[in-house]
């Protein structure tokens, strides 16, 4: 609660000493009427410069106060912002049903690729549907499941595990500082990049993704936290696809820390290793990338793969939109006895988004990757032609150019419309073509 020091404590200092100078005036008859008029003059001017030196310390005091207040204020905006930043994404109203929560999201879509697509007999999907219980457990310790009904990169409708884990919020408070230590244990998103944050329906401005696409979920342990401008991520998990077991005792170690200068700029630097990934019982990765995985791409001698990445991320927000930007490399390496196929990936991302009117919004994005040698990297081509076929194309170039717009009834409901330009070259200097995609795509959330 703020507080000023008040001039009226001076005023009444100076009718206190007022009145005991009246008394002292009394009391003092041997003295004449003018010695004492006069000593009351020399009084009543001391009384005034002390009220006036009073005044200006008061002033004094209350400018500190308020820089005080202004510092604190200040402090708890980054604080929040740094919050922000973490692991947690926007909130759903939900249904409580006591210390449980509901809330969903989802999305109904049509997309009609070229003949080399992954959709190319224009097909109406359930693009996405997710269910989020979330419950108080003890203290500040929660549970949070995700539960996945469909999703575009499957094909069935089937019941599938998201996230599910225990959350133990603030631990740092134990000792001191609050919000530095957070500890989750569990299903866990992979905290590499940050599109994964803003990969789901309704969160995405387009409907198309970036072509590097980082993101998986996968089983382990993640410390959050921050410390004013600052806050970090770093996950150990299994690192590879099959969700109930992990065939090699290599952990994914992954590392994100984010520095936030201004209300408006964001930017984040993540490291990460995959672990050495067991080619016959792991199989595939469980980073996402390229619309694919990480795999070995070695003879059948190769036992084990793996990869490390790096990438910079950079925000800026606006009142009506926002530039996003992330750059980075990968390297791929295998234990292959026959060949050394160790190969670089670089990449990058750039998007943008604008409102056109308070509801109406454009958006545009443009990613691309090289690989020198080659790499099995569908992009929005068919999977089973361009990554699962031992024989396909191995991609040394892609790009992918997607334009959007997108209405917002609330923040709640959103309807899309996109169309994305895909192309590149193949290893050996063939074209990639026929990827190219329309799309229209009704997100919401509850």
């Amino acid at each position: 609660m703020s507080f000023r020091v008040c001039p009226r404590i001076g005023l009444c200092f100076c009718a206190g000493s007022l009145w005991l100078s009246g008394a002292s005036i009394a009391s003092g008859a041997d003295e004449s009427l003018p010695e004492q008029l006069e000593s009351l003059r020399r009084q009543n001017t001391e009384l005034q410069e002390m009220v006036r030196k009073q005044s200006s310390v008061i002033e004094s005091l209350n400018q500190r106060v308020g820089q005080i207040e202004s510092a604190a204020a200040k402090q708890k905006s980054e604080t929040d912002a740094s919050a922000e930043s973490l692991e947690t994404k926007p909130a759903r109203t939900g249904i409580g049903f006591g210390p449980v929560n509901i809330s969903g999201e989802g999305a109904a879509a049509f997309f009609d690729s070229q003949r080399n697509g992954a959709f190319p007999d224009a097909e109406f999907r359930i693009d996405e549907a997710k269910l989020f219980v979330e419950a108080a457990v003890w203290g500040d310790v929660y549970f949070f499941s995700e539960i996945n009904l469909a999703a575009r990169t499957s094909d069935a409708l089937q019941l599938e595990l998201g996230e599910l884990y225990l959350d133990f919020e603030d631990v740092s408070k134990l000792w001191g500082p609050e919000r530095l230590l957070n500890i989750r244990v569990g299903r866990l998103d992979i905290p590499f990049g940050e599109e994964y944050l803003y990969r789901d329906a309704i969160d995405n401005p387009l409907i198309s993704h970036s072509l590097t696409d980082f993101w998986g979920v996968d089983e382990g342990i993640e410390l959050y936290g921050s410390a004013g401008k600052f806050s970090y991520v770093l996950a150990v998990q299994n690192g590879s696809m099959p969700g109930a077991r992990d065939f090699n005792p290599d952990k994914a170690v992954v590392a994100r820390l984010s520095y936030d200068p201004h209300q408006r700029v964001h930017l984040s630097l993540s490291a990460m290793r995959t672990g050495d990934l067991d080619v016959a019982g792991d199989e595939l990765s469980e980073l996402w990338i390229g619309g694919g995985w990480f795999r070995s791409i070695g003879s059948p001698a190769t036992t084990e793969f793996h990869a490390n990445l790096v990438q910079a991320d950079f925000a800026l927000n606006f009142s009506r939109g926002h530039i996003r930007a992330s750059g980075g490399m990968a390297r791929y390496d295998d234990n292959d006895p026959a060949a050394d196929n160790q190969r670089d990936f670089y990449f990058y991302s750039l998007e943008g988004v604008s409102d056109i009117t308070k509801k109406l919004y454009a958006g545009i994005r443009f990613s691309q990757i090289f690989v020198n040698k080659g790499y099995p990297l569908p992009g929005q081509g068919d999977l089973g032609a361009y990554f699962f076929n031992p024989f396909g194309p191995q991609a040394e170039e892609l790009w992918r150019c997607s334009l959007g717009l997108g209405y917002r009834f609330s923040p709640h409901l959103v309807v899309k419309t996109e169309y994305s330009f895909e192309g590149g070259k193949e290893l050996g200097g063939a074209r990639r073509e026929d990827v190219n995609m329309v799309s229209a795509q009704a997100a919401f959330g509850f």
